[in-house]
């Protein structure tokens, strides 16, 4: 098969030719047909955001393939079958508190970096080997378009943290972190599930303005001005009520301080979630008031990627149209544009534009 390698930090992926993978027993070997390319990338392969990936490796987040074959634990998937292939790989061995690495892009701890020399190789590449419990038939409307419907790395780390916070149908949510790529997925994902209103804020006006002109009324975009008081009095004055949860998704580049009057916004007995990458690498403090937590009974909670449950979840959200990817702005490439894919996706990491890698193809399309 062909497949694009990251050889060493900082050095272009390098298309070639590697042996196919063999899938053995609990696992299922699939065609890739479409992975999304994620924004941050650039900086995962140049070595910036210092992940846990040992080269040579074959990178990528999960994807849009067709089965090849099926171990003897499968009772219902057949190859042929159109599929989503999650990335998140949890260890059989500890249903309590399972370790976890993301196939083809990290791990958490020694148990996830051993899973991860395990399933070393992710998506960017024309097959892939994925343990069975990863994979989730699609509807044949997926088969039209896999490049579009790739956007489910994206949008089911939004849900699992509105699954995490108990997002209910009615109730106001503020996105920290609205106008990037996860965050914009947040919004749409929280509109589809019913939340009565989503306060977007955010610096950048454009995004907010494209925010508000898909969904109308139901978003409150909030542009913020690095007044810590004024951007909280904000926000708040937006929910015109009270907030019920608050969903973080800023990058690493944002300040702490950004997290903190965004959940300090949420109210009493309300939730916070917290899943982007703000403190790292250096672990920054968020430094929430302990009388604050606790006179006002709020939950805090820390969540990495989702439940295996959000795939199904988001794969039917999908299916009944509820949340649409029509709108979305996707730009394929074939595998051996893999380092342009790259590129582009650093500069089109705005609301809803998906860059997506098509490993069977050897061109770009828009």
């Amino acid at each position: 098969m062909r497949a694009a390698v990251l050889t060493r930090f900082g050095a272009p992926l390098t298309v070639r030719e590697l042996p196919d993978p063999e899938a053995g027993g609990g696992e299922v070997l699939v065609e890739v047909l479409a992975t999304c390319v994620a924004p941050y990338a650039a900086e995962v392969f140049g070595g910036t955001r210092n992940y846990p990936l040992v080269p040579p490796v074959v990178p990528g987040v999960g994807g849009v393939g067709r089965i090849v074959h099926v171990g003897p634990d499968a009772t219902r998937l057949r190859a042929g079958d159109l599929v989503w292939c999650d990335c998140t790989v949890r260890s059989r061995d500890d249903a309590l508190t399972p370790d976890i690495a993301l196939q083809g892009w990290s791990s958490r701890g020694e148990g996830g970096a051993k899973l991860a020399r395990h399933l070393h190789d992710g998506a960017f590449a024309e097959l892939m080997r994925v343990p069975t419990e990863n994979v989730f038939p699609l509807p044949a409307a997926a088969g039209d378009d896999p490049a579009r419907w790739s956007a489910l790395s994206v949008h089911t780390i939004a849900y699992g943290g509105l699954l995490a916070g108990g997002l209910a149908a009615g109730e106001t949510l503020l996105v920290s972190g609205a106008t990037g790529n996860l965050g914009s997925s947040a919004v749409a994902v929280a509109l589809a599930l019913g939340a009565g209103r989503v306060v977007a804020p955010g610096r950048n006006r454009a995004a907010l303005g494209l925010l508000a002109d898909r969904f109308g009324p139901r978003v409150r975009p909030v542009p913020l001005t690095g007044d810590e008081e004024a951007d909280g009095a904000a926000m708040c004055a937006a929910a015109d009520g009270p907030i019920d949860m608050v969903i973080d998704l800023l990058p690493p580049s944002a300040p702490v301080s950004a997290v903190r009057v965004a959940a300090m916004t949420v109210r009493e007995y309300g939730r916070v979630v917290l899943m982007g990458g703000v403190g790292m690498p250096d672990g920054a403090a968020l430094a929430l008031p302990y009388r604050w937590i606790m006179r006002n009974s709020v939950t805090v909670r820390g969540q990495w990627m989702y439940p295996r449950t959000a795939n199904t979840g988001l794969i039917r959200l999908l299916a009944a149209g509820t949340l649409d990817l029509a709108p979305e702005r996707v730009r394929s490439f074939g595998l051996d544009a893999v380092n342009d894919a790259v590129a582009y996706a650093a500069v089109h990491s705005g609301p809803f534009d998906r860059t997506v890698l098509l490993p069977r193809a050897a061109t770009a399309s828009a």
